[in-house]
């Protein structure tokens, strides 16, 4: 365990500067690090105001005070100091029941300033919650400005003291949420101001917690030293991004939950998800043995792309996801299915989360042509805090909440606002995203699923849309002319080729729906017709080769709409007349009838059947 990047700066310019601006992690716990007997450390997980109290007292400071704008001035480690300060300020001391000095925020400025100046005795000023001070840091009352006025004119005028055999700035430290909750022009040009960024718990002090914490997590179990790493290894990766705040509650849930080391990952999951059982835990392997037949019997003519997702599906399945990769946070599988419109992508998607979950609803779809707008991302995401409507959260944020394991659709990704790709990244890499509220979301049990028609058209010369794909290429050619498109537009077009990088080799290519696939698809949906009709009206319907044959060459001619085309030949040619005639002709409950043929005069479409 070695200290924090911002602790190395603060002792590299204690001497230097008289003024430090915190920012980041600031209501987190940290570690900080105690002497014991001859060399040995131990790691203290402590809040931030303490951890600046043992730093400052350490390096020799004799008086130590904190100060928000509710209580005033207080030190709940040191009542001594606290009374020093107020006395260095022309005060009397507190009495024996008083545990803060509370003033108005107008007087604070000029307490600060004159303890700083002073020469007597060293003194640091901690100012917490200083985010909170003045409602815009662009924008300040009068009184707000002359207050961070006598910081400046205090931090610039550089007073030291000498303390044992050294000699020690006078300092003040602002604590805030961001650097810019404070007025720019108090740390951009003022050299006596260093602003440091404390950063949340990285690998190596997640370890540290762990190795510190890990009788918690034993128990009573009985591991050996090879289970007791494979399992602290298993812990850090999941922890990715946590805080330590929430590592020591992961701590004490797992007490009281008795989890045993060896079930940390569902820990973890209950932690995040509030489930104790994973559903990918619980998926029979029998569920796979039949899982192209399942697939196909909802999505016809696409055996490659069935087989290529079914792989990703099954590596999923096994946790094997992501193995090649450092951080165990990414989503469970990430697909890009690309193809011409109509083929079949969507359909896939909902039948592998039927197959998956039991249920398409595990599919979340979100149709990114809704998502154009420069704000679309605070849409899907949530607006950040004080924007009208934060409260609510965003769409896909309260959706993946709800539904942490699932199958996430983003359909006609290309049609999305740039500025959401951003967020993708976020996803893709981390598998956690935080909502407009302030809440963690997690994708590390989701399957994420972009769908594209992008490649099927290209821009001419003369700025036209032209084909750049057609039915009748062979497969390799479309889909090797499918993935450079998409590429091209990732790389050249849009300018992030990390979103490639993120994807993969994850690319999925539909072929267009060839004569023998849409004869099926046409049954299909033909067979559905009747079988409703047949349960809801118990009308029994036949349909005569005469009449599949005209339905047939309809279809044939509207291929390049894929199977929506021949959804919508079905529905033109088939139920709109079918309706009709029932309503028109009387067809009653228990009739049986054979649709012999269908005829089209341009104007209206008529059936020629026969009752049994």
């Amino acid at each position: 365990m070695k200290l924090g990047k911002w602790h190395e700066e603060l002792d590299r310019f204690i001497d230097i500067k008289t003024s430090f601006v915190l920012e980041g992690n600031i209501y987190d716990l940290h570690a900080y690090p105690t002497r014991m007997l001859g060399d040995e450390i131990r790691w203290d997980m402590i809040m931030l105001d303490n951890y600046l109290y043992k730093y400052l007292l350490e390096k020799g400071y004799q008086t130590i005070v904190f100060y928000n704008h509710i209580d005033g001035f207080y030190n709940e480690y040191s009542r001594d100091m606290l009374n020093d300060f107020i006395q260095m300020c022309g005060f009397k001391k507190l009495d024996e029941n008083t545990k803060t000095f509370t003033l108005k925020f107008t007087q604070a400025g000029d307490f600060i300033r004159t303890a700083l100046q002073n020469r007597e005795k060293s003194v640091a000023v901690v100012m917490m919650m200083a985010s909170r001070y003045s409602l815009s840091a662009d924008n300040l009352q009068e009184c707000e400005r002359d207050f961070y006025t006598k910081l400046m004119m205090a931090s610039i005028k550089k007073t030291q003291v000498k303390s044992g055999e050294k000699f020690l700035n006078n300092l003040v430290f602002l604590v805030s949420d961001r650097a810019n909750d404070i007025p720019v022009w108090y740390y951009i040009d003022n050299p006596m101001v260093k602003t440091l960024t404390i950063s949340e718990p990285d690998k190596s002090a997640r370890r540290m917690f762990i190795d510190s914490q890990l009788s918690y997590f034993i128990g009573s179990g009985n591991y050996n030293e090879n289970e007791i790493e494979r399992y602290k290894h298993e812990f850090v990766d999941l922890t990715d991004g946590f805080k330590n705040l929430e590592l020591n509650a992961l701590r004490l849930f797992c007490k009281n939950e008795d989890f045993p080391l060896s079930k940390i990952k569902d820990a973890i999951n209950m932690y995040k998800y509030g489930v104790r059982e994973n559903p990918w835990n619980d998926i029979p392997r029998e569920k796979f043995e039949h899982a192209e037949e399942y697939i196909r019997e909802r999505v016809k003519g696409q055996d490659a792309a069935v087989i290529q997702t079914l792989d990703i599906i099954k590596r999923a399945a096994s946790n094997m996801s992501g193995l090649q990769h450092s951080g165990g946070g990414k989503p469970k599988g990430i697909l890009f299915f690309a193809g011409p419109t109509g083929v079949g992508k969507t359909e896939l998607a909902k039948t592998v989360a039927s197959l998956l979950f039991g249920d398409d609803s595990n599919c979340i779809r979100f149709d990114m042509s809704e998502y154009q707008q420069s704000q679309s991302d605070q849409k899907l995401l949530g607006a950040p805090p004080g924007y009208v409507g934060y409260e609510e959260g965003g769409q896909l944020t309260n959706a993946v909440k709800e539904r942490p394991f699932s199958i996430i659709l983003f359909d006609e990704i290309e049609k999305a606002h740039p500025s959401i790709f951003d967020k993708f990244l976020q996803i893709l890499e981390d598998g956690r995203m935080t909502d407009g509220k302030g809440e963690t979301v997690y994708f590390s049990e989701s399957i994420i699923i972009f769908t594209s028609n992008l490649g099927t058209y290209e821009m001419g010369e003369d700025g036209r849309k032209v084909r750049n794909i057609s039915a009748d290429m062979p497969y390799e050619e479309m889909s090797e002319k499918l993935i450079t498109s998409i590429k091209n537009y990732f790389t050249l077009q849009l300018g992030r080729p990390e979103i490639l990088n993120r994807i993969g080799e994850n690319f999925v290519v539909f072929d267009y729906i060839r004569d023998d696939v849409a004869t099926q698809i046409m049954q299909s949906q033909l067979k559905k017709v009747t079988a409703k009709l047949r349960e809801e009206k118990n009308i029994d319907i036949e349909i005569g080769e005469k009449a599949f044959a005209m339905l047939k060459g309809k279809a044939f001619g509207n291929l390049e709409n894929g199977g929506r085309g021949i959804g919508n030949v079905v529905e033109k040619y088939f139920i709109n007349p079918l309706a009709r005639t029932i309503f028109d002709d009387g067809i009653s409950i228990g009739c049986k009838m054979t649709v012999n043929d269908i005829s089209d005069d341009g104007k209206t479409v008529t059936l020629d059947y026969t009752k049994a």
